[in-house]
């Protein structure tokens, strides 16, 4: 078993980071396709991540509105 060195910053799952943005886990979910926003871990099948990111990706996302 491999381990890891626990993270210094929170990881969300899609859900709680669509909350704290403001959008659906869609959202989220679709930003990572665009490339926009990149899984920071996993947690069984849920991908986990930073909050920092999704407000980046968030941002990104409307400056192209």
């Amino acid at each position: 078993m491999r381990t890891t060195p626990a993270p210094e910053y929170p990881l969300l799952t899609a859900a709680v980071a669509a909350v704290e943005v403001g959008v659906t886990p869609a959202t989220i979910r679709k930003w990572v396709q665009l490339k926009h926003l990149r899984p920071a871990g996993r947690q069984g099948k849920a991908f986990l991540y930073r909050l920092e990111d999704v407000f980046a990706a968030e941002r990104a996302t409307r400056r192209r509105s």
